[in-house]
């Protein structure tokens, strides 16, 4: 305790004097004001994020303490900062001003309980993103944008663009770059091929830039944005210089990526310590060449399905299809020889539950309503003509619209012409109903007491139409369909309304739009 105390003490002296030796790095560090809160705000949420993972969440179950940090962060002057930041053996300039103070302060302050946890899962995955990004002779430092991409979670996903895994590919990237991302695989949660995948497009970035900078900023917004804010200030190409022409999360992507590798070289002036996540640093991988799944594993060996899965997020399902093409599996080295020696048990246990996709031939048949008998009363069968709408047939025969509806299992009133209507009516009027059928719309209208004014009745689906030169115009209403329209004013075709009108899918008139349809010439 007495030693603890001392340190404390030592540390707190030696950053007091090198306060007034203050050396900036970047001459513009206190004129440099910007509200950098989003960017810290999605740090923040990385961080939490964590505890999301299932080796987190079982070792937060054991050491229900382990996060209680007895210690406060420890802020230190710039000139401290500057001094660690320029120590620091990178092939990246590492700049420093207030923004990334801000940031730092993040990693070793507010956020100091988390980035313990992440401290932990670095032993895991920092020597494999090593030894990839070495193959193709990517910076080693540039590891540390998969802690600002993600904090180290395959399982990270960005709501708001859909970007996934611990390198944050969105999906046509992703795909660019050879992941498979279906609704079975997701390659992007895959920590090894999206790493090698992240590798490439950090290597092409760099043969547009020249400059490992640009090429995290470019990562981060895409090389259009970058290229945009060089040309808007006259071909900069200095990260500052373009700083306030690109897009608001890049300005603090930079800085976030400068207080990450701070944090993960000096955390332990800052009396933080790694949790020690219980994840198992000893894996393998084995190629598999028949489906199989997470559970299947689990069950036959005896190994946590949570665990499974956090090795082999990849997998959304836990179906792994190795049947198509091999595919990966991630295990734990005391289980690898248990699972090449009961590969076939696994295969087979529960074979039904969890592999069964046996095909049944479904012949589908087609169905028509029959509409019900209604008793005491007789049927009859009206064919729909133009201009008619369910509102004139139902006072045609004197039945109510909502019972019209129901006998011929019409939704929101619309029919079409020679459509067949059943009717039921009273057996001592059925003669005189059955004649409706053959009657014109004046005749039919005035068997109800209505006249008609003009012999041009309404539509079936009642659009207006307006005289407009060589073309007559028509205004969509409800219920129009493309082919109900060419029908309405014949001797025009479905193609000849669509192209006329720019119309690539039938499907999306909207009521109110105007369609041209081509005026026919009497000969």
């Amino acid at each position: 305790m007495i030693n603890y105390l001392l340190m404390k003490i030592i540390t707190a002296i030696l950053c007091l004097l090198l306060t007034f030796p203050a050396v900036r790095a970047f001459s513009v560090a206190d004129t440099i004001i910007i509200n950098s809160g989003p960017s810290i705000e999605r740090m923040s949420t990385d961080l939490d994020s964590l505890v999301n993972d299932w080796h987190v969440k079982q070792m937060l179950r054991n050491n229900p303490l382990v996060l209680t940090d007895d210690t406060t962060g420890i802020e230190c002057p710039d000139s401290i900062y500057t001094s660690r930041l320029a120590s620091i053996n990178s092939v990246i300039k590492l700049n420093y001003n207030n923004i990334i103070r801000n940031h730092i302060h993040v990693y070793t302050i507010k956020k100091r309980d988390q980035f313990r946890v992440m401290l932990g899962l670095k032993d895991y995955y920092f020597p494999m993103i090593e030894d990839i990004f070495d193959y193709y002779g990517i910076p080693a430092e540039l590891k540390y944008m998969a802690v600002i991409e993600s904090a180290l979670n395959p399982n990270a996903v960005n709501r708001r663009s859909g970007a996934t895994g611990m390198w944050q590919f969105i999906y046509s990237t992703g795909r660019a770059y050879g992941l498979t991302i279906n609704s079975i695989i997701d390659e992007r949660r895959d920590p090894v091929r999206a790493t090698h995948a992240a590798a490439r497009y950090l290597k092409d970035l760099y043969g547009i830039y020249n400059d490992w900078i640009l090429v995290i900023a470019a990562y981060n917004c895409g090389p259009g944005n970058v290229n945009k804010a060089i040309r808007r200030s006259g071909n900069k190409k200095d990260y500052w210089d373009i700083y306030y022409r690109l897009p608001r999360e890049t300005r603090g992507y930079i800085p976030q990526y400068i207080a990450a590798t701070y944090a993960m070289n000096y955390y332990p002036d800052h009396n933080i310590q790694p949790v020690p996540v219980n994840f198992p640093i000893a894996t393998d991988t084995i190629m598999i060449n028949t489906d199989m799944h997470l559970s299947q594993i689990s069950e036959v060996l005896g190994m946590s399905l949570g665990e499974l899965r956090s090795l082999n997020p990849q997998y959304r399902t836990g179906l792994i299809p190795g049947s198509g093409k091999p595919q990966p599996v991630t295990l734990p080295m005391n289980y690898l020889g248990s699972f090449i020696d009961l590969s076939d048990t696994i295969r087979n246990h529960k074979y039904d539950l969890y592999l069964n996709k046996e095909t049944v031939i479904a012949n589908p048949t087609r169905s028509v309503y029959v509409p019900p008998d209604v008793k005491g009363k007789t049927k009859l069968i009206y064919n729909v003509k133009e201009g008619d709408n369910l509102g004139f047939i139902a006072e045609w025969y004197h039945v109510g619209l909502s019972e019209l509806r129901y006998w011929n299992n019409i939704y929101q009133n619309i029919i079409r012409i020679g459509q067949q209507i059943t009717v039921f009516v009273d057996p001592d009027k059925a003669d005189l109903y059955s004649r409706i059928n053959t009657m014109s719309f004046t005749e039919k209208q005035a068997s109800i007491g209505k006249s008609v004014s003009a012999p041009d009745p309404l539509p079936l689906v009642a659009g207006s139409r307006e005289q407009e030169g060589d073309y007559v115009t028509h205004t969509v209403r409800y219920g129009d369909t493309i082919w109900d329209i060419v029908k309405m004013y014949g001797n025009v075709t479905t193609t000849e309304v669509l192209n006329l009108n720019n119309i690539s899918d039938p499907q999306k008139i909207q009521v109110g739009q105007k369609l041209k349809i081509r005026k026919i010439t009497e000969s």
